[in-house]
């Protein structure tokens, strides 16, 4: 099977930052209220990411969601992991489990 090019970009991406949001739009100007939604969450939280904006390249913008096999933007990634999408990150954090996941990302690189 012939591996999506764009794989190594996110893993790269993804590898280099402990916090990634992969969003429409930038952490200053959100081009989609669910973007917008995931950065005022973590803004709030005083938390330090990376966004990257998929609606500069299409192909990243399609191969984001077939490397996380996740269907919507935004995504949010924690230590190289995929933490979810929109409704997902607003639930943990709601319920103080993104405050968590997000502790042990911060112990990690302190």
């Amino acid at each position: 099977m012939n591996e999506n090019p764009v794989f190594e970009r996110i893993r790269q991406d993804i590898a280099a930052n402990k916090v990634v949001l992969f969003m429409k739009g930038s952490p200053v100007f959100p081009q989609c209220g669910f973007s917008s939604a995931v950065v005022q969450i973590l803004t709030h939280m005083g938390v330090k990411f990376k966004g990257i904006d998929v609606l500069m390249d299409p192909s990243l913008r399609e191969g984001i969601k077939e490397f996380s096999e996740w269907p919507t933007i935004p995504q949010l990634y924690v230590d190289g992991e995929f933490v979810g999408g929109c409704d997902i990150v607003r639930e943990m954090f709601e319920s103080g489990e993104l405050q968590q996941v997000l502790a042990g990302a911060e112990t990690a690189q302190a």
